[in-house]
């Protein structure tokens, strides 16, 4: 079974409510249509009533108790809607008024049912911007408590029979964190090794990258990565992780053998921690594009519930992975709460 099947299968076993917010979208409707019938769940789909019936019936679904429409405009729960958002946002000068106009926003309409518990999590972004899809989930949903930061990452599915036996990874932070400091990125590593094991199944081994492999180069940004590590040690000694490491180093066993003799990690990490965006990004898209592996986010790690990120030239595929990604978080959650 392939990793995105697999991903759908467990979900499907936990299954969860997700609201989608852009739900006048072809792709949008086409993969809530089939995560109903891959039982996922229920699926919500957000926008004005009659532009998102007609989108359902053009794709051959109609609404139903698992397959629902929910207009931001005319909802029954939109005056409580309204209200809870103007108690969560009037620190921030948001007056009752603002708030009614505010939550007519799809992006804050979905991400507030999350936050009121009408459903589970929320998955936007292929219309709207990333920008705006992130700061909907910053500011309705907010950070988790327990988290010392949001962050992200994307889940690297590699082509089949690939050469290293392997078949996915989490490359973080690629996609929301510009330049984490040592303790941010100790933190990204633990949120990382988390969304390993929940998406994975798999036990993390997480690798902190640098351009230096056990002090093969002495610069200041070799320390930070140092430091994250004994910070990790001593925070998270259960944690199986080990840095600085170089991309060869941490995946190849031969390599690691030889560059970090002894190493756990070395050969065979499963959870990439890059230093800043700049890697992170670059190296997310250049497995991607040269290594042949599905990127499937950014994936948001951190929030108080899940809310996650499309890109605007996404598939109705990469839409129902998203959903399935997206129950699996909740359902993690869930069981550490």
């Amino acid at each position: 079974m392939s990793v995105l099947d697999d991903l759908q299968r467990r979900a499907a076993a936990q299954p969860a409510h997700i609201v989608l917010s852009e739900g006048h979208d072809p792709r949008i409707v086409a993969a809530a249509i089939r995560a109903v019938t891959a039982g996922l769940g229920t699926i919500t789909l957000v926008g004005d009533t009659n532009a998102v019936t007609a989108a359902l019936h053009e794709a051959g679904g109609q609404p139903s108790d698992h397959l629902r429409v929910a207009d931001p405009v005319a909802d029954p729960r939109k005056a409580e809607i309204a209200h809870g958002f103007f108690e969560h946002r009037q620190h921030k000068g948001v007056t009752l008024e603002k708030a009614e106009t505010l939550t007519e926003n799809p992006l804050v309409f979905a991400a507030m049912l999350v936050r009121m518990g009408y459903a589970d999590g929320t998955v936007g972004g292929a219309v709207a911007t990333t920008s705006d899809t992130v700061r909907a989930a910053l500011q309705v949903i907010g950070k988790a408590s327990d988290a010392a930061l949001v962050s992200s990452f994307f889940l690297m599915v590699l082509p089949d029979n690939h050469p290293s036996g392997r078949r996915a990874m989490i490359f973080s932070d690629s996609g929301l964190v510009i330049d984490p400091n040592a303790d941010d990125l100790a933190a990204i590593a633990v949120q990382s090794a988390a969304s390993c094991q929940a998406l994975m199944a798999e036990t993390p081994k997480v690798a902190l990258l640098s351009f230096s492999t056990k002090g093969s180069a002495r610069h200041a940004n070799v320390t930070k990565v140092t430091d994250a590590t004994t910070i990790l040690a001593e925070q998270h000694p259960d944690l199986d992780a080990d840095g600085e490491l170089q991309f060869d180093a941490a995946f190849v066993p031969d390599v690691g053998g030889s560059k970090a003799a002894g190493s756990s990690v070395a050969g065979h990490a499963n959870v990439m921690i890059f230093p800043n965006l700049d890697a992170g990004n670059i190296g997310y898209k250049i497995a991607q594009r040269i290594g042949g592996c599905t990127a499937i986010g950014p994936i948001l790690q951190g929030l108080a519930k899940p809310a996650n990120d499309l890109s605007r030239g996404c598939t109705a595929d990469d839409v129902l992975h998203m959903i399935a990604v997206t129950a699996l978080q909740s359902a993690a959650r869930q069981e550490t709460t």
